[in-house]
């Protein structure tokens, strides 16, 4: 079951292009990814594949998840380009309503945000539940507006601070422990083509 609205507004925005991101995977999961031993990964959100690319030829196998199956079809095709196509297996999923079945090393959530309603906290409480034992959680949000728009700007997003994301998720001490909370500048490029910081929120939790 998906929600009509949240499904076709994805489906509208990557037919818009050929292409909406850049390929490359996002820096946070190069930077807490690079020195993981290869498992099996579950990557939330996957929009064209980019992250599950990049962990699927660092040697994991990766279960990718969007809502918009354009989005899948594009990466499947490009997975298959690069080698990695049987590695990966994308399933279409929207969060507010069913969660891929399995264990996982790694969960990765890059950006989860939404223009349509989604209950962050539940999809994140699920994907907690599907790290096994010794494996992560990683989550990262935008810690604050693109630095070319005006905070004030209708954004639509609301910019929770990373501890209170961890707060919300309520898991157990006795079975997790923080590996990071953080929220890290990186540079971007404006619209303009100048430089600019954009600020992320980054978690990082283990199961133990």
């Amino acid at each position: 079951m998906s929600s009509p609205d949240a499904k076709q507004h994805w489906e509208e925005r990557y037919s818009e292009r050929n292409r909406i991101w850049s390929g490359r995977a996002n820096v946070r999961l190069v930077e807490v990814g690079s020195d993981l031993e290869p498992g099996v990964a579950l990557d939330l959100g996957s929009g064209e594949g980019g992250d599950a690319m990049w962990l699927a030829e660092k040697g994991w196998r990766v279960v990718a998840v969007d809502i918009a199956e354009t989005a899948l079809r594009r990466a499947a095709t490009d997975a298959v380009t690069r080698g990695v196509g049987d590695r990966i297996d994308f399933q279409q999923h929207d969060l507010s309503h069913s969660f891929p079945e399995g264990e996982f090393d790694l969960v990765n959530a890059q950006f989860l945000h939404s223009t349509f309603p989604l209950d962050r906290t539940a999809i994140f409480r699920a994907a907690a539940q599907a790290v096994r034992p010794g494996g992560l959680l990683l989550i990262v949000d935008h810690g604050t507006p693109p630095p070319w728009l005006s905070e004030l700007h209708d954004h639509h997003h609301t910019f929770t601070p990373p501890e209170e994301v961890v707060a919300a998720l309520n898991l157990p001490d006795s079975e997790w422990e923080p590996a990071q909370i953080s929220t890290p500048m990186r540079e971007v490029t404006t619209p303009d083509g100048e430089p600019a910081l954009w600020s992320d929120n980054v978690i990082v939790l283990r199961r133990r």
